[in-house]
């Protein structure tokens, strides 16, 4: 499966904005998709996944302010990020994982987000 990230744009603190994860195939077919981003000098860090039962984990530093879900007629995973803060800019990217014990693949060029203080 590929998938591909769109959405990213520069915001201002506080801010909102959502980003979308378009799968080539079904999203029922898939175990978990997750959202990851990666700032500068960083490593890629897991935003938050969601699995074909709905079943979310976010990471700490996004609890209350993201949130996952997905539209399964056109095969896509969104992301709506709100009381954005400069710690969150990063190239967000989402992956898959076609089956619990397969690593996350399908990665895709991902997007940039932008927060400005």
């Amino acid at each position: 499966v590929q998938l591909q990230a769109s959405g990213g744009g520069l915001v201002q603190t506080g801010g909102s904005l959502k980003l979308s994860c378009a799968a080539s195939r079904a999203i029922d077919s898939i175990y978990a998709v997750g959202w990851f981003r990666q700032a500068p000098g960083k490593q890629r860090e897991l935003v938050v996944s969601i699995t074909r039962g709905g079943n979310t984990n976010y990471a700490d530093p996004v609890k209350g302010r993201f949130t996952i879900s997905r539209d399964r007629a056109k095969n896509t995973v969104y992301l709506q990020m709100g009381s954005l803060k400069p710690e969150d800019s990063a190239v967000y990217y989402c992956a898959a994982r076609s089956i619990l014990s397969s690593p996350y693949n399908g990665w895709g060029q991902g997007t940039l987000v932008t927060v400005s203080s």
